[in-house]
């Protein structure tokens, strides 16, 4: 997210994947922090979390511990203030956090603007936490956060012990509230005028402070709305989905096949995420079966076409995307091509826009054409065959496959981890510099079990769109295979290779690949 409006595009995203989801946006407490809260509102965030700089997992660095972000107080003063000036505060739930451990602080968050409170190393501590600070290194001795069995034997919390923690929280704020007059927690939301100012900075060292502008702000009428009234407008019922889902009622309902082909523009955004939302609610996970939903666009779809699309979905659109194309991809498959009426051949021109694939963890994607900057970034199980790509391809790739049958840019595989790309005429210099000499990442001809693979792709990629580059390479892997295979690269992160060898290893073996045995093994060879 490098802008408000990218925050807008995923708040609109996520919530055509899941309509009666609370869309939240948490945000460091920090001095400016009211204008961004603004902008998250206008957004259409359904919820703003002010996070102070008291909390923090064990996993965090201690420098961030120590130095980022700041007391929640102030910046939830800034949020309620700034929300409130642009009138903008009933439309949004404000959410704090940061070491939150008694109904006085519950109380005082209220009295701020806060309508949300959230506990959690408080609650941790009641559960048996004793503050290691390892959660990240899978060790702690407690066997509060780790997946080591023998560590999780020695796990003595129970549900109870956070119960009673809650009971005593509610309690003491129920206390308090009545001492102070208050009916309710809602009456209590926003009054600052019960903050008690001066008593707090009655000391030697705060002598001459005035907190009056941070926490009680300015003046506002007894009519303007304190805390949240209205839910936010996020326009559903106008999506494009909902015609997909009227036209697919037989597949949604008795898994029947439907074949679906309708005109598509670049104002539709998010196109198949609510169809998905509905195929996901009804079959979870596991989806449909593959084409059971078949739909054919026609004409240039807007931002991110197919997110989070499910299993037993295909989107094939004729015509071009915007970016963030298959964001979220969850097993869904999706088809751009040119559109048949363009004149030009999909080879050297852009097909689709930035981010394509972003997170995806399964499913396809065909695109024949070149596509823009950080394609399949956090890609973690998704298989995408395009024709040329951006710059920072592969970052941060966890998992899948990614056959790249053009030009590419520069950094690609920065702090890829794993999953395999195969890439055509690839030159070295554009893989991350830095990965490479460390040897985190490797370059190596195509064995014969990738090639097989990349064979059947190039089949299926010149079925999908009827790709000329995959047509041309076809012949010459049946006329000049040698030269031809020569031609690809395949790179692979170092450790991911040495676990799939295991893998192999224990299967020939006939051992559990993931059983103890082969888990060790990984461990050693990965340094984990």
């Amino acid at each position: 997210i490098y802008s408000i409006e990218d925050l807008k595009q995923l708040i609109f995203d996520l919530k055509r994947a899941n309509p009666a989801a609370r869309i939240s946006t948490k945000l460091v407490s920090q001095s400016g922090i009211g204008p961004v809260a603004a902008g998250v509102a206008k957004a259409l965030s359904d919820v703003v979390l002010v996070s102070g700089y008291d909390g923090g997992t064990g996993a965090s660095p201690m420098n961030s511990l120590k130095h980022a972000g700041a007391p929640w107080e102030l910046g939830l003063a800034e949020v309620q203030q700034t929300l409130m000036l642009n009138g903008l505060r009933n439309r949004v739930t404000v959410q704090v956090d940061g070491q939150l451990r008694t109904g006085r602080d519950v109380v005082v968050a209220a009295l701020l603007g806060a309508e949300e409170y959230g506990f959690a190393t408080s609650a941790l501590v009641v559960a048996g936490c004793i503050m290691m600070r390892v959660c990240h290194l899978d060790t702690c001795p407690v066997g509060v956060a780790t997946q080591n069995p023998e560590l999780r034997s020695r796990f003595t919390g129970k549900a109870e012990h956070v119960v009673n923690f809650f009971q005593f929280i509610a309690e003491e704020v129920r206390e308090i509230l009545a001492s102070l007059g208050y009916r309710t927690l809602d009456e209590a939301i926003g009054d600052t005028a019960a903050l008690d100012i001066d008593e707090a900075v009655r000391h030697w060292k705060a002598e001459g402070l005035d907190l009056t502008p941070v926490l009680r702000g300015p003046e506002f009428s007894a009519a303007e709305p304190r805390r949240h009234m209205v839910p936010q407008q996020h326009d559903l019922e106008s999506h494009f989905d909902h015609a997909l889902i009227g036209y697919s009622s037989a597949a949604l309902e008795r898994r029947e096949p439907v074949v679906i082909d309708l005109p598509v523009r670049n104002v539709d955004r998010a196109v198949g995420t609510m169809l998905g939302h509905e195929v996901t609610k009804r079959y979870g996970a596991a989806g449909l079966a593959a084409d059971t939903i078949d739909v054919t666009l026609r004409g240039s779809a807007g931002q991110s076409l197919g997110a989070f699309l499910p299993a037993g979905v295909t989107l094939r659109l004729y015509g071009d995307a915007n970016d963030y194309v298959g964001k979220g991809l969850s097993g869904g498959e999706i088809v751009v091509r040119p559109h048949t009426d363009s004149g030009h051949t999909a080879s050297g021109n852009v097909i689709a826009g930035n981010v394509i694939g972003y997170g995806a963890t399964s499913g396809t994607l065909h695109l024949a054409g070149i596509v823009g900057e950080r394609f399949l970034v956090r890609g973690s199980g998704a298989t995408a065959v395009v024709e040329g790509t951006g710059d920072h391809a592969l970052e941060y790739f966890t998992g899948g496959f990614a056959l790249v049958l053009g030009p590419t840019g520069r950094n690609i595989g920065a702090g890829m981890s794993g999953g395999e790309a195969v890439l055509l005429d690839l030159d070295p210099l554009d893989v991350n510099s830095a990965e490479l000499v460390n040897g985190a990442l490797l370059l190596q001809p195509l064995d014969e079990l990738r090639r097989q693979r990349v064979l059947d792709l190039l089949q299926r990629h010149l079925e999908q769109t009827g790709s000329e580059v995959a047509a041309r390479l076809l012949a010459e892997l049946a006329t000049n295979a040698q030269a031809t295979w020569a031609r690809f690269t395949h790179l692979i992160p170092r450790n991911y290779a040495r676990v799939l060898e295991i893998h192999e290893l224990a299967g020939r073996n006939g051992l559990d690949p993931d059983g103890e045995t082969t888990w060790n093994q990984i461990l050693e060879v990965t340094r984990g």
